[in-house]
């Protein structure tokens, strides 16, 4: 779902933005990057082009902050919402890593001086990214996590996983095969569609189950295909299967975490989201086919001209 904000009202400091304003009162962008060289060089000149226009930068969240502007690639904007603990505050990607999915701009100056234009104009879309909100459940603790992606569940060290699928109480299956990867429809475009899973429109909210190298024989019969939930009123529970040791991997938005002794993960949608937002020419549909299908050198042909 989109939403149009203008003039950013929720922070109210439009006044305070221009030159000699005091600290407190300047509205304040939160700018992170990876340890890229270009990467880096492009925080330099972000953060120089908002202080000139009387903005304060830093990398953590203020009372004053309105943005936070990821300069990397897709696994670096998951890593910046969950270091920062997924603020309800506007994420919007710079581009400096290979796919880019999330990214909104290539590392130029002249697509920052659109960017920065366009924010200071309000010309720009919000878009609400729809969250999973996990539960990985052992004997002695319960660890709570969210998923922007995906969430994985693995067997360990490359063993076969059997996993008994319930939804909303209901028993699905006994799942044998390498794992299981429960994603959202923003998720859907990554490790799911890598794996066989369906691309879909990120308006949607949904949850996808897709299996990882599934083995349906007559001693174990497992769906072969992706399942797709409505993201509301949707409870997926995962009991492991021990056979050997007692360990499971799981994978949340590339994060690997090895778990002994979870006999239940609880996956749902989460009451949260997080917030990217996106320039007036932003299409779901043409940036699958530009990220996907397209054979071109992105750093030409991707260009705003």
């Amino acid at each position: 779902m989109y939403h149009i904000f203008y003039a950013y009202d929720i922070m109210n400091y439009r006044r305070a933005s221009h030159k000699g304003c005091i600290d407190s009162m300047a509205r304040n962008v939160v700018i992170k990057s990876n340890e890229l060289e270009i990467s880096r060089s492009i925080k330099k000149i972000l953060i120089d082009k908002f202080l000139s226009i009387g903005f304060t930068t830093s990398e953590t969240i203020k009372d004053n902050t309105e943005l936070v502007i990821s300069v990397g690639g897709d696994g670096t904007f998951l890593r910046n919402v969950r270091e920062l603990d997924f603020p309800d505050i506007p994420f919007f990607c710079v581009n400096t890593g290979h796919l880019g999915f999330f990214a909104e701009i290539l590392p130029t100056e002249k697509e920052i001086d659109l960017f920065i234009n366009a924010y200071l104009n309000s010309t720009y879309d919000i878009k609400e990214l729809y969250l999973l909100e996990v539960d990985i459940k052992g004997r002695d603790e319960v660890n709570h996590t969210y998923a922007i992606n995906e969430l994985v569940v693995r067997g360990n060290q490359s063993r076969t996983a059997h996993l008994g699928l319930h939804v909303n109480g209901n028993y699905m299956e006994t799942f044998s095969g390498d794992g299981l990867i429960m994603s959202t429809s923003t998720g859907s475009t990554a490790y799911n569609y890598s794996a066989g899973g369906s691309i879909v429109d990120n308006r949607l909210n949904i949850i996808q189950i897709t299996p990882i190298s599934p083995i349906s024989t007559n001693a174990f019969r497992s769906f072969t295909s992706s399942i797709i939930l409505p993201g509301e009123n949707s409870e997926i529970a995962i009991k492991p299967e021990y056979k050997f040791e007692h360990t499971i991997i799981t994978v949340v938005d590339g994060q690997e975490h090895r778990f002994n002794d979870v006999y239940e993960i609880n996956i749902r949608n989460a009451n949260k989201n997080v917030k990217l937002l996106r320039l007036s020419d932003y299409e779901f549909w043409d940036r699958v086919y530009m990220k996907f299908l397209k054979t071109y050198d992105y750093k030409i042909d991707e260009a705003r001209l």
